[in-house]
């Protein structure tokens, strides 16, 4: 017995030495438990008297047997918590409650130690952790969540998202499964009717109003938001500057995909903002087009590259279209202007006061006549515009404009711009193959997406890095690249 209580002592030793190893290492510029508690502040502030929001983290998602994906936390718990771990929940109450003998406005509940686990897959925070490092004054451990005492049914409202019903059971004592099937039962959640409670005096569930409120907190970005944002973009573009001066026809659609996330990779960029859309010729016809299989791209087409960062959990949205081989044909040329000047007259109507909707009528308007002039439409009547199979603009089948931050198709409002939100312009002209314009436009996709800071007279663009204008593309795909002489040994020929 004696061994064995040593040895779970220096595990525990080992666990601690391993989760001060990890604070240590944490980069110096995430944002901070003052900026996170200054959101729940804000959030209090706006809901509704006698009311809780919950929130829950992100479930851990299966990739394969027992293998998990990369874990990524729930935009809006992060938001709120910096807390970057699976297994808890949030509670922020608008006013001070008297639960357990102890007056709070919020608690988090976070995953218990387990020194085995951690021997695998890293320290944990804990409760402790969450009181020390996220600064919260009041945290426990997921296990003490089904004897904690919290009478819903005195709320007048009880914010929360709906359940999609995708977490697993797991062995694991106080998992999200567990925290999630005790919250529907203190708060009397009708798992057969979504929308009411089991009992009518608990119909105070409201699965609609939280989200209102999370898209006027996150659609104005922070300063401190602006400059990890700033970063991801810069990142970014450099990795699109550096694929323009790489790309040569032969390559594969996943080593160019390979030459962008290594430089992401290289700025310590943690992750991709989005699943990375490189598709050439027909592939770049695919909205998105994730794949990124074809194992050689032609001298002649164009190569759509809709790639963007993430940084310190903010992320870039940057699209270029670039010729394999250097050069645009004529009627690539003329299909790429056309995106550039939509793009460029949104930009210069962009500002505080302007509605998105705005922004996307001067984009179709651009394209659309501009496509009647080059032959491609017969005219701007929708019937002429409109794919029958679809329902959308059969050339310019998308919006042009979304919010970015923490998702990349960040929450927001979308009527008026504001001064402090981060948005794209991003309109596209695709002409797939079998399309009814003249065959000499097929396999042309041509997408251009920026990022701006919306300002009071104006808008900053971000993404300037890498260039957008045609005669600026074909002048640094002249150019050398660091890529250019990278030699890897011919694995198919190694005995």
């Amino acid at each position: 017995m004696r061994k064995t209580f040593a040895g779970v002592g220096v595990l525990l030793l080992f666990i601690q030495i391993i989760t001060v190893a990890q604070v240590a290492q944490k980069p110096d510029d995430l944002l901070t438990p003052a900026f996170h508690k200054a959101k729940r502040d804000d959030l209090r502030r706006i809901m509704p008297p006698n009311s809780v929001a919950v929130f829950f983290s992100n479930p851990v998602r299966s990739r394969a047997n027992d293998g998990s994906y990369k874990y990524h936390q729930d935009p809006n718990f992060y938001y709120l918590t910096g807390h970057t771990e699976p297994h808890a929940v949030l509670f922020i109450f608008k006013e001070t409650q008297l639960i357990n003998k102890a007056e709070l406005n919020e608690v988090i509940f976070v995953r218990q130690h387990n020194a085995l686990k951690e021997l695998y897959d890293g320290a944990r925070l804990g409760k402790e952790g969450a009181r020390e490092q996220l600064k919260f004054e009041v945290a426990y451990e997921g296990t003490e969540f089904m004897n904690f005492k919290i009478d819903f049914s005195a709320f007048d409202k009880v914010l929360f998202y709906d359940f999609f019903n995708d977490v697993r059971n797991t062995e694991e004592v106080g998992d999200l499964f567990e925290l999630i099937e005790q919250f529907k039962q203190k708060v009397g959640y009708d798992q057969k009717d979504l929308n009411v409670a089991i009992e009518p005096k608990k119909n105070n569930i409201d699965l609609v109003s939280l989200d209102v409120l999370m898209q006027k907190l996150r659609g104005i970005k922070s300063a401190e938001e602006i400059a990890l944002l700033r970063k991801a973009v810069n990142i970014s573009t450099a990795a699109h500057l550096e694929a323009m001066k790489a790309i040569e026809p032969g390559m594969s659609e996943m080593q160019i995909q390979g030459l962008h996330e290594f430089i992401h990779k290289h700025y310590t960029a943690e992750d991709q903002g989005y699943q990375s859309i490189v598709g050439a010729g027909q592939n770049g016809c695919v909205l998105h087009y994730r794949i990124n299989y074809k194992p050689s791209v032609q001298d002649g087409e164009l190569i759509l590259m809709d790639v963007g960062a993430e940084y310190r959990g903010y992320t870039a949205d940057v699209t270029r279209t670039i010729p394999v081989n250097g050069k645009f044909t004529k009627e690539q040329k003329l299909i790429y202007d056309l995106v550039y000047e939509a793009q460029t007259a949104a930009w210069k109507k962009c500002k505080a006061g302007t509605t998105f909707a705005s922004l996307s009528e001067i984009t179709n308007k651009v394209v659309n006549e501009g496509l009647v002039e080059l032959g491609l439409y017969k005219s701007t009547d929708p019937a002429d515009m409109v794919d029958s199979a679809t329902g959308r603009n059969r050339y310019y089948p998308h919006g042009c404009c979304h919010h970015i931050g923490l998702d990349v198709h960040d929450k927001g409002e979308r009527d008026v711009l504001k001064e402090g939100m981060v948005i794209t312009i991003e309109p596209g002209i695709y002409v797939p193959n079998g399309s009814p314009a003249d065959q000499k436009w097929w396999n042309i996709p041509v997408r251009i997406e920026d990022d701006f800071l919306v300002q009071k007279d104006g808008c900053e663009l971000l993404s300037d890095l890498a260039p957008r204008k045609s005669e600026e593309i074909e002048k640094v795909m002249k150019e050398s690249s660091v890529f250019t002489t990278l030699d890897l040994p011919d694995i198919d020929h190694v005995k």
